[in-house]
């Protein structure tokens, strides 16, 4: 707020269109359902895939990386709280056939990103910062989610 008060009128202009678009931004994320983890659905292709990844590992840390005709996800082993992070496996591989890494929001920054499988299903991954590394290079081949090697 005080930021608002001590700043110039262009400054002050420039923060309520950040402002507006922040609002529509979460707006946009709870209409699409970008609030919850998945679609809900157990039974579809993102449920069973749920299930088997936090089999995996219970830290609540996980990395996503494309490659060549895939998605890789890793994780930490079970039970790992101390250096978790250089501790990391790749704990799954998804085929671009089987799945797709979408911005569902390009026109706002956001945290938000979507495992949307073939069946329709969907996951919803949260980034550390806006605009993450994956978000720049989906930014950059919206047609082709393949890559030689980016991550996040």
């Amino acid at each position: 707020m005080l930021k608002k008060w001590l700043a110039t009128g262009e400054e002050r202009e420039r923060l309520r269109i950040e402002d507006l678009d922040a609002k529509r931004r979460d707006t946009a994320i709870v209409e699409l359902g970008l609030n919850q983890t998945f679609d809900g659905d157990w039974n579809g292709a993102a449920g069973q895939f749920l299930l088997r990844w936090y089999g995996h590992s219970s830290h609540n840390k996980r990395y996503v990386a494309l490659s060549e005709g895939r998605i890789l996800l890793a994780a930490p082993p079970r039970r790992v709280s101390f250096r978790a992070e250089s501790r990391m496996a790749v704990v799954a591989e998804l085929p671009t056939a089987e799945a797709e890494l979408e911005d569902p929001l390009p026109e706002y920054e956001s945290t938000k990103l979507l495992l949307r499988f073939k069946d329709g299903s969907w996951i919803v991954l949260t980034t550390e910062e806006m605009r993450s590394s994956l978000h720049k290079h989906l930014m950059r081949h919206p047609a082709n989610h393949e890559t030689k090697c980016t991550g996040t």
